[in-house]
């Protein structure tokens, strides 16, 4: 009991992880440069607050704070903006455009043959394999 727990903790906190860093692809030069830089070594690159606040001179509660600032700055613009969520409902949907070509290359072996339906397909490819 004690392990699903701290497994489902692990999880929520990636996900967290994976999230901000997201939003700080999309929003990121949207904020100083220094909230930018300590959000990018804590989400990015891995750094704790400790390495954070040595590397850059400034207590781990001045890191603490910036991290707190920037994430909310970031929610923030992504309440205002929608950018990250348009971004995952455009990929989804492309994966199920996909998915559907595929499926329907299967059920119907003439598509296989077909020079534009190939096309169609390597395009959707390219396109999620540069998200």
């Amino acid at each position: 009991m004690e392990d699903n727990i701290k497994i489902e903790a692990e999880l929520a906190e990636s996900t967290e992880f994976y999230k901000v860093s997201i939003l700080l692809d999309f929003y990121g030069q949207l904020l100083t440069a220094r909230q930018y830089e300590i959000l990018d070594m804590y989400y990015n690159n891995d750094y704790s607050l400790g390495e954070i606040a040595e590397e850059l001179g400034i207590s781990r509660q001045g890191v603490h704070d910036s991290i707190r600032k920037g994430r909310a700055a970031l929610e923030a613009y992504e309440a205002r903006l929608g950018l990250a969520a348009r971004f995952r409902e455009q990929e989804e949907s492309m994966k199920k455009a996909l998915s559907c070509l595929k499926k329907v290359e299967r059920e119907v072996p003439e598509a296989a043959g077909n020079e534009s339906f190939q096309e169609a397909v390597k395009a959707l490819e390219k396109v999620l394999d540069s998200l």
